[in-house]
């Protein structure tokens, strides 16, 4: 209970500290004068066409020989044409015509360039490479040469013109939605939902697609401008319906045209309204798309400091006789031909806090991702066993990994913020977990995860379940992360960085809540970390990784006192804190290889001062015992014990 009373603290301190937050997309919309003006103008539009029996002073083609060309008065607002006959009536219900193929058009654009673009992106492979070829193919088509063949084939039928509209012009579409659908796909919330067990259809529908929607917005605006005036060409040309059959805004044009010689005046009403209406449709979809893409990003970064390690006594211990819950047997993963890491075994107990050390780039992450089969794309388990609870995890289908994510293996990610999808509250996120997996009603999802902030310390939990995720502090977010990944009660819990970019109050508090959760839940922790001050905090056993392999296994204690591999010393000798005062920091010469280019035999020998022609003639083998292994043939001599 002591651990979690600094937690409240800071946490409080933390919501109070959110002063400022930004203004939702539809206040966003109302403080754009242009944005209002061309709504108020297509919403008056739309009334006025949906209206025009009721609206309009006159029928369309009742003609009156005796005012023929007329200009605006109170009997005719807008004048009459040459047949006499109102052009305010012949605008409301030709723009009945011209708005209803518009949307066709665009509904036709929509329906076949969203669907496949969403495929193509989050599936990738062989399904993106059809859908992608032949969206290529109808891309390079003549699009008005195609057009021009229809309404030739099928005179006077605008229902066939604007669907095949609508699907010339869709891989534009197309290619605009594959390609956010692939930088969405990477975003750490997609990963966190797909970890919680959610189906591909449900992480689709509720994390992907409402990031398309500014992207969706605007292709459609644009659309429905082209559209208008595809079909307004159409129709002055006469290769749509007729005018005898009723007016468009298209064949109105094409009558002012004709009489242009004696009345200049008839040009600009039939001419203005389309422009105009081509203009709103632009200038809406830019102002809806600025309103709504990126308002839910946003954080402050803060600055990581370091935390200094505890005592390896106030680290729960893990209970005795219990068999292992997670066990990886020479795991190797490989991203097309090149190896990320090789043969890497490790085990982890019940209730046992298991630590993975080394730098950036040593395969840490990318081990850690395995074992949940959250490889990057093109990422595979080349060959090696990972069994959790007795049962195999790389011969599972996805959806038999989903019963697995969330429920017996759960994921903290690094980067707290970017892993909460922006366009969601942070109690539809909790809530969306919980009911996955436990099928309650909605009322007791929402109960439960007012329980789950509570466990994670953070006070006002009624509160923070209304915010979204830009309105978090780096803390708060790390906590709805913790929360998020308890919320399926979870057996093992791997947490990837999970005080990066943490202040060292907000990190302590991290640390201890992560150490009290595993007291009263008994859970399992794998810790993926480069910081010995939070390996010696929260973990018993620590790995320590260089370039895809483990090169030295023991105990935490023994790690600190009397690190074996030279790559251990090295890392432990360049922690800011054991520096003397006035001294420069010891560094580690060179930097890691990628896995394209590492050495042979011993891949720490380019960096290693101890390294000797021995080093890099032979395979190193990981010898020792199962509490202390180390990779290396002339280790660091341990001192006698006392």
């Amino acid at each position: 209970m002591t651990a979690a009373v600094p937690a409240v603290a800071v946490a409080a301190a933390e919501t109070s500290a959110i002063a400022e937050r930004r203004p939702g997309a539809v206040a966003a919309l109302v403080r754009n004068p242009v944005a209002v003006i061309c709504a108020a103008y297509l919403f008056l539009l739309v009334i006025a066409l949906v209206c025009a029996p009721l609206l309009a002073p006159y029928s369309p083609n009742v003609e009156d020989l005796g005012h023929v060309l007329a200009g605006p008065s109170l009997r005719h607002w807008l004048g009459t044409d040459q047949l006499g006959r109102d052009v305010t009536s012949r605008l409301m219900y030709g723009g009945r015509s011209s708005l209803g193929d518009v949307l066709v058009a665009t509904a036709t654009f929509l329906i076949a360039g969203v669907p496949l673009g969403l495929l193509a992106g989050y599936q990738g492979g062989v399904v993106d490479r059809m859908i992608s070829r032949a969206a290529d193919l109808l891309f390079a088509l003549p699009a008005i040469v195609i057009l021009l063949m229809v309404v030739a084939v099928l005179p006077n039928n605008d229902l066939v013109a604007m669907i095949t509209l609508g699907i010339i012009a869709s891989p534009g579409l197309l290619r605009v939605i594959r390609g956010t659908t692939l930088a969405v796909r990477q975003e750490l919330f997609v990963r966190a939902a797909q970890l919680s067990g959610l189906r591909t259809a449900a992480v689709l529908r509720r994390h992907v697609v409402p990031s398309l929607i500014g992207p969706i917005i605007v292709q459609g605006s644009l659309c429905c401008a082209g559209a208008l005036i595809a079909e307004s060409g159409l129709s002055f040309l006469g290769l749509l319906r007729p005018d005898t059959t009723g007016p468009t805004w298209g064949n109105m044009v094409s009558d002012a045209a004709g009489v242009l010689g004696q009345d200049t005046w008839l040009l600009v009403p039939t001419g203005g309204i389309i422009a105009l209406t081509v203009m709103a449709f632009s200038l809406l979809g830019d102002a809806v798309r600025d309103a709504t893409v990126g308002r839910s990003i946003g954080s402050v970064p803060l600055v990581r400091q370091l935390t200094t390690p505890a005592a390896a006594s106030n680290v729960p211990q893990p209970s005795a006789g219990h068999d292992d819950l997670l066990a990886v047997d020479r795991l190797t993963v490989a991203l097309g031909d090149v190896r990320l890491v090789t043969n890497v075994s490790l085990s982890v107990r019940a209730g046992e806090a298991v630590g993975i050390v080394g730098e950036s780039g040593c395969g840490k992450t990318v081990t850690a991702r395995a074992v949940l089969g959250l490889l990057p794309p093109g990422g595979s388990v080349a060959s090696g066993s990972v069994r959790f609870d007795e049962q195999e995890l790389t011969t599972l289908t996805e959806k038999q990994l989903n019963h697995i994510r969330g429920a017996g293996i759960a994921l903290i990610s690094q980067d707290a913020v970017s892993s909460l999808d922006p366009t969601y509250t942070v109690g539809s996120q909790i809530c969306e977990v919980i009911r996955h997996h436990s099928s309650i009603p909605r009322r007791a999802a929402q109960e439960r995860a007012v329980e789950l902030l509570e466990m994670v310390s953070l006070p006002e939990p009624r509160g923070v379940l209304r915010l979204r995720p830009h309105q978090l502090s780096g803390g708060m977010a790390q906590r709805v992360g913790i929360a998020i990944a308890l919320a399926a009660g979870p057996r093992l819990l791997i947490a990837d960085e999970p005080t990066t970019a943490l202040d060292a109050t907000v990190q302590r508090e991290v640390l201890e809540l992560l150490a009290d959760l595993r007291r009263r839940l008994d859970m399992a922790l794998i810790l993926v970390t480069h910081d010995w001050g939070v390996l010696a905090e929260v973990c018993e056993r620590a790995l320590v990784m260089y370039a895809g392999e483990i090169v030295e296994e023991a105990s935490v204690q023994t790690l600190c006192l009397a690190p074996r591999h030279p790559y251990s010393a090295a890392l432990l000798a360049a922690n800011p804190q054991l520096a003397p005062p006035g001294h420069p920091l010891p560094t580690i010469t060179g930097r890691v290889p990628p896995p394209s280019a590492w050495p042979a035999g011993c891949r720490f020998a380019p960096r290693c001062s101890r390294a000797t022609a021995e080093c890099t003639a032979q395979q190193i083998q990981l010898e020792g015992t199962a509490d202390s292994a180390v990779r290396c043939l002339h280790p660091v001599l341990q001192p006698e014990p006392a």
